[in-house]
Order: structure tokens, then sequence, then C-alpha cells
């Protein structure tokens, strides 16, 4: 039995989904990858808002994922998060961190996980530059609801917001789509060797 249907293009982990196990393993590995990558954290002078290894998580999850698993992996580390996990950024958890100035973020993760899942199922995680690219629209995703929400929670203004939500991460969100144009297409080039000999046969 599957988690839902089948996604109606590719997607690189899809050889190893299809079960309600082995769904249920992708989803606890994506969400024990955001919680492990939430504990690289600098904070940033003047903004709540610390520079966290999340985003990387974010942005490997849905583009390897599929939509479908992306979002639920997304949806549970928000979820136990919120429930009082201490999975967030410096082992923080609960509803309190949801409802605070960070909690935007956390929210945009689901909607970029969807929205890069989707487009992974087309073939935004084959090369390089469009892995570049899918990598940088999630996180622009996640920025797009995190910004205002701070701007709203701490009682910023727009420029104010985006001085202290936004600019001081735009550095280290190049890198983070760097890696995954670097990591998605290998990964793909390895799953596709291992793929010809069944194919063959």
């Amino acid at each position: 039995m599957t988690i839902a249907a089948a996604a109606p293009r590719d997607y690189l982990v899809r050889p190893w989904a299809g079960t309600w196990v082995r769904d249920l393993a992708l989803i606890g590995g994506a969400v024990a990858l955001t919680a492990l990558l939430a504990q690289v954290s600098i904070p940033v002078p003047g903004s709540p808002v610390p520079v966290t290894g999340q985003t990387l998580a974010v942005v490997l999850v849905g583009a390897t994922m599929g939509l479908r698993r992306g979002v639920a992996a997304m949806g549970a580390y928000v979820l136990l998060g919120g429930l009082g996990l201490p999975i967030y950024s410096d082992g923080a958890g609960g509803v309190a961190v949801v409802v605070g100035p960070t909690g935007g973020y956390l929210l945009g993760f689901i909607l970029a996980a969807a929205v890069m899942g989707h487009l992974a199922e087309r073939g935004w995680d084959r090369t390089p530059l469009r892995t570049l690219a899918l990598g940088l629209t999630g996180q622009v995703l996640v920025f797009a609801v995190g910004v205002p929400w701070l701007a709203l929670v701490a009682g910023f203004g727009p420029a104010e917001a985006i001085a202290a939500g936004f600019t001081p991460f735009i550095v280290g969100g190049l890198v983070k789509g760097a890696i995954a144009g670097m990591l998605v297409p290998a990964a793909w080039r390895v799953v596709r060797r291992g793929q010809r000999p069944a194919e063959q046969g």
C-alpha cells in the first residue's frame, strides 16, 4: 500500500519509495536530516533569525523526494517540532517557536518542498544549472513566507524585515543552491548506472 498515488513523473528516491514502510523510512530520514542540519546555527547580529543548515535540508528533500513525500517530510518536521521535540535550530521546539519570529520560515519549508517536488518530478533536478535554479527557487519561497511573518511578529517595517530576515542569508543561499546543484545530478548518475543492468536484463 502506498502513501499516495504514484507521482506523474520521476524523482530521485522513487526506486526506494512505494510502500508504507519505505515511505515512512524516507520521511523519517528527511526529518532527521533537517533536524541535524538545524543544529548548524550561526547567530546574526540584530536579527532573531540565525543562519542554519535547515534550508539546505529543505532543498535536498524538495529536490529528491517528489511533491507528496517532500511535503509530508517537511510537514512532519514542523509538526513534531511544534509538539515539543527539540529538532529546531539550537535544539528548540514547541508551539512558541512556530508562532514566533522564525515560524514563517518553518511554514515556508512546506511550501518550498511542494513547489520543488513538483518541479523535480518534471526534470528540474537532472542538471547542475537547473538544480541550482530549483534550489534557489525553494529558498526564495521560504523567505517569501518567512520575511513577512517576521515583520508581522517582530513589528518590523518592510526594509527592516528584509535587512534582518533576508539580506544576511543571500550568500549562504547561493552556496546551498550550489551544493544541491552538485549533489543531486551526481546522485541521478549513480541511480541511472544502477538501473541499467536491470533494464538490460
